[in-house]
């Protein structure tokens, strides 16, 4: 019998990903478009470069699916939501430090988009899109070790036989009863100090450069939280004698007060970092038994939640939010 795929139209799993995904690429280009108008660095500008054709081909791959199923491509990000005459913001070495970081994100949010996918037109361009956005991850990651600004997680002895839990004060996490935190706690504090003194930097300069009064006062409010998140994350590694895990990058960043971007791109990207912040902070804190690092964990997704709402009520208010697919509401069909 022939084997035939009967076409029943995207699902809302796969809408929701190429939305989200064209969101997140056209905002790329502009972000990149930018950077490389002011990149010294050969080899972090072939990064660059590798990355905005990536982003290109992949908006284009999305608009063509869009237009097969007849449904509205997002508006997106374009050309005028940057300024390519506006000086330097960063740094070539945040331009890299950005490059693997959003990398790392990708690979997480394209992943499960694959999972989400059932057509086989979906499951082919999330599994090119992984396959290509690993490579690029793997190509920015060697060069940063190349360049000796990769900072690795902190070692642990190396375990001579394998061994049980014996003890009930494998879970807690006060006082003299905590024990030493596991590799998989270790790795997951040292991600979190190197994504958010990341974050700090990029909100240190977009609070900078935004137009808005309303908006340069968020951004300084989430440089604050970036930092003081850093710092706890840092603090708990080396209270157990451990590496600090990051380092500060606010240097990175130029004293330029020109907006290479528009309020709605900055403010889009910060919403981008606090959602996959509180998907992150959820994992680790599923991996993480010792009680007082979960109770650091769900405090902190509480703090950048109520900061992501803020956020939200910016760009309702000035009508930056575009509406995400949802469903349909019967109650108001009925009426």
């Amino acid at each position: 019998m022939e084997n035939t795929e009967h076409h029943v139209g995207l699902t809302s799993g796969e809408i929701a990903s190429l939305w989200t995904t064209y969101q997140n690429e056209t905002m790329t280009i502009c972000g990149i478009t930018y950077f490389l108008q002011h990149t010294d660095d050969d080899q972090i500008r072939s990064i660059l470069e590798i990355t905005l054709t990536l982003s290109q081909k992949h908006k284009e791959k999305i608009t063509h699916l869009f237009g097969e199923e007849e449904y509205p491509v997002p508006q997106g990000f374009s050309e005028q939501d940057i300024n390519l005459q506006a000086p330097r913001l960063f740094s070539d070495r945040l331009y890299l430090e950005f490059v693997l970081s959003m990398t790392n994100l990708s690979l997480i949010a394209y992943s499960e988009a694959l999972s989400f996918a059932e057509q086989a037109n979906i499951i082919k361009f999330y599994s090119e899109v992984v396959r290509e956005v690993q490579d690029l991850h793997v190509k920015t990651k060697d060069l940063a070790k190349e360049k000796g600004i990769y900072i690795r997680a902190p070692k642990i002895p190396k375990a001579k036989q394998i061994d049980f839990v014996k003890k009930q004060n494998f879970l807690s996490g006060w006082f003299e009863s905590r024990r030493p935190l596991l590799g998989s706690e270790i790795a997951h504090l040292s991600f979190h100090a190197k994504r958010n003194a990341l974050g700090q930097a990029i909100i240190a300069g977009y609070s900078q450069v935004a137009t808005s009064k309303e908006v340069r006062k968020y951004f300084e409010r989430g440089r604050d939280i970036s930092g003081k998140h850093t710092e706890i994350f840092t603090s708990i590694l080396r209270t157990n004698y451990l590496s600090g895990g990051a380092i500060l990058l606010t240097s990175e960043v130029t004293d330029s007060t020109t907006p290479p971007f528009s309020d709605k791109l900055m403010m889009y990207f910060v919403t981008v970092l606090i959602a996959s912040g509180i998907g992150q902070y959820g994992v680790a804190m599923s991996t993480s038994p010792r009680h007082d690092l979960g109770v650091h964990y769900t405090r902190l997704i509480a703090e950048i939640a109520h900061y992501s709402d803020d956020g939200a009520n910016i760009m309702i208010n000035n009508g930056w939010m575009e509406q995400p697919p949802m469903a349909v509401n019967r109650k108001e069909l009925a009426k």
